[in-house]
Order: structure tokens, then sequence, then C-alpha cells
């Protein structure tokens, strides 16, 4: 497209998703819900089909080098597909909370006053690598009663335009405005500059990829901006810990999968336990390829592990989110360090302790600053569907106004109604 046809084509976008949120806002539980029900058919049904147009999107990939963790991310498993699809049910049946009226009190005045929660209007999410992230906002979107413009990576445009047109099928078999989810057909970069520059259409921003494409939308965007930067976790290993289910979760929240966002990068361990622990996950990690980057402490135990590949830990290592097979490893004095390390050096997404002490766990939930914080459990569940939300369209490390995985109530607004019978203010 040339300038001139780029911003038509985004302004065009920008006032079909407005006039489709009226649609949205109004629809009823049971219409979106066939919606989504619909859409996880169109998902099962496609599968093949799906992964043809996905094929196309690796091959290119692979033959521009396009580093591997990146790769996986692009991936369309029948797997994937069906998570997506699982995720789509999950929504439909759960409760609608658009139009819900909470905390209503009556005031001495004779008025009652409540809030009523609301869809936000029109999303703009803007994303690369993972084409799923395509069917988790249009779900989302549609369960949440709200319109959104998706700008998936090029890496991924055959996938997304794949997707899309099934969300759009399943809109117009419920009777939806199939404006609600609309995919940018460009990927010219362009069309990310003016679709963060729309508060007339857009009410908020939503980016999901690399550190450096978040930190651009967050300084241009001319809308309120739901992010999250880095995804650099953290697990750990509390004296006194079940040393076995310790080295079980450790495991899990590191190789698992190493590309997500909720993969441990940083593995904390208590000096009382660190030479029972260590070389245990020492040798777990070895076998798997996994380099470890050590303070001098975690070092000096990890060289008796046949194997292993270590290296010395710099100042950086301890801030940074890999995104593959490494990890940070450090002994720490106990559970007051172990805290204030990860307040200071953590990206804010999601932390574990792994402890047999109650108390110990009630301090670092309270303590540790992060959208999600967990006891004996893998930093790998901090994700919408695994929490229940049915899908996520990201994770937020703000505080405002959204923080954790984002699901339908994070794209929801609350208003204040009042209900009176000819009150008047004297």
């Amino acid at each position: 497209m040339t300038t001139l046809n780029v911003a038509d084509h985004m302004h065009a976008l920008g006032a079909q998703a407005k006039a489709a949120s009226a649609q949205m806002a109004k629809a009823s539980a049971a219409v979106k819900s066939t919606a989504l029900r619909k859409l996880a058919a169109l998902l099962r049904e496609n599968i093949d089909a799906l992964q043809i147009d996905n094929a196309k999107d690796i091959e290119r990939a692979i033959a521009a080098g396009l580093d591997a963790p990146m790769v996986d991310r692009l991936k369309l498993t029948p797997k994937v597909l069906q998570t997506c699809a699982e995720g789509c049910e999950q929504l439909a049946t759960m409760p609608d909370v658009i139009g819900e009226i909470i905390g209503m009190k009556q005031q001495p005045s004779g008025i009652r006053v409540g809030q009523m929660r609301v869809p936000l209007g029109v999303f703009g999410m803007i994303f690369e690598s993972r084409p799923n992230v395509t069917i988790e906002a249009a779900s989302l979107s549609i369960k949440s009663g709200n319109a959104c413009i998706l700008r998936g990576g090029s890496e991924a445009i055959n996938s997304n335009k794949a997707l899309a047109k099934l969300v759009q099928q399943a809109l117009n078999e419920s009777g939806l405005p199939t404006d609600a989810v609309q995919l940018v057909q460009t990927t010219d970069r362009e069309a990310v500059g003016h679709l963060i520059a729309m508060p007339e259409f857009v009410d908020v921003i939503i980016p999901r990829g690399g550190k450096g494409l978040i930190e651009r939308i967050s300084r241009d965007a001319k809308v309120p901006v739901i992010k999250h930067l880095d995804g650099n976790c953290h697990t750990y290993v509390d004296d006194p810990c079940d040393i076995d289910m310790a080295v079980t979760v450790a495991d899990n929240a590191k190789t698992q999968k190493y590309t997500p966002c909720n993969a441990s990068e940083s593995l904390l361990v208590a000096r009382g336990v660190a030479a029972e622990f260590l070389p245990k996950i020492g040798a777990i990690y070895a076998a798997k390829g996994v380099e470890m980057r050590c303070c001098p402490v975690a070092k000096a135990i990890l060289t008796q592990v046949k194997g292993a590949n270590l290296k010395d830990a710099t100042e950086q290592d301890w801030f940074e989110e890999y995104l593959g097979p490494i990890i940070s490893v450090k002994v720490v004095d106990g559970l007051d360090a172990a805290i204030a390390h990860i307040n200071h050096y953590s990206s804010h997404h999601t932390e574990s302790i792994l402890t047999r002490d109650h108390m110990h766990a009630q301090r670092f939930m309270r303590e540790v600053d992060s959208s999600s914080v967990m006891v004996n459990a893998s930093t790998r569940f901090a994700d919408g569907f695994e929490y229940g939300l049915g899908a996520e369209i990201g994770i937020s490390t703000d505080k405002f106004h959204a923080r954790g995985p984002v699901g339908i109530e994070g794209l929801t607004s609350l208003k204040y109604v009042v209900l009176g019978q000819g009150e008047i203010r004297v």
C-alpha cells in the first residue's frame, strides 16, 4: 500500500470498529456464546487448512534467518489450535459480566449508588510471532462485548489472515457485525503508527511482543497502553523445602517450554539447601542442554555435575529474559535476600517460592511486587487459560488498569449508576 492508502485503510478500520463496538456492547450473552462456540468448531474443522497457511509463514521465517525461538512461536500445531478452541468454549460457558452491577449502596439522601461493568469499546492489539494470539484476542473481544483491530507481525501474515477469516465467519453466522474483529491487511509498519494515534476510534492499545516494540508503542501512543516489557521470572527454592518437589517444579518452570514470557529465567536457592538441591537440578539442566550462569557459590557446587555448561553470571544476567535454554543461578542467604533480589531485578511478571514454611509463603506473597506470585507451583501457570479466564489478551505488569493475565474483566470498565425515586439535592 502507498502511504495514503495505509492511512485510509487504518481510518476505515477505526470507523468500522467504532460502529461495530456499539452493536457488540448490547449483544446478548447467548449470541456471544454462540459465536464463540461456532469459532471453536471452525478451528477444529480447519486444522489441516490452517497448518498449510502456517507452513508458508514458517518456511518464509526460516529462509529469512529468524532465530529458533521466534520460529517456534509461529507454529500452529494441532495442539495449539485445540487449546484455542477449548479457550473459546471455556469463555462461552463463563458468566457474562457485561451489565453486572456491583456495590449498590443506599445513601442518606435516598439514592442508591453502584457500579456497572461495561466494555471498553475498541482495543487495538499489536503482536508479534504467535498467530494464536489472533484467536485469543478475538474470543476475549467477543465475550467482553468489545470490537478490536488486530495487527500481527509480518512473519505470521498468512496464518493471521486465515484465522481472522474464520473469526469473521463465526461472527457473521451468529448475527454479530463482522467488523467487530478486523485484521490489519498490510504489513507496512506505518499502520502501527496510525493505529496507536486514533483516540477518536481506539480506546486502548495492547502491545504483545519484544521489548523494542513495546517501548515504541508506550512512547508514541496517543491512547492508553496495557503492557509488559519483559518476563524475567524467578523461582526461589526456600529453606526448608521438599527437595524432590522443588527439583520437579524448577525443571518444569524452565524447560517445559523455553520461549514463553512465564518461563523462569532466574533460579534463587537458599544457602541451607543449596548443596543438596543444586546438584540434582544441575544434572537435569545439563542433560537438557541448559546453560547455567552462576554466582560463585552456585558455580562451586555445580562443578561436580558431569557435563554442566557453567558460566560466570554478570550483573546483566540477573535482569535478563533469555527466552531460550539459559538460566541464571544464585545462592542467597534466605527469604529476605530472595525477596530483595526479586524486587530489584525482576520485571514484575511472575515469581514462585518452593517452601514448606507457611509463614515464608505468606511473606513472599505479600512482599514480592509482581503481577503473579506463586507458592509451590511452576511459573508456567501464569496464563489466562490456566487461571480459568478462558484466554488472555496478554499479561500486564502495569498497576493500572489491569495487572497479570488480562481476561474479560481487564477489557471492561466500571461506570457509576444511580437509582432514585425523585430525590433532589438540597
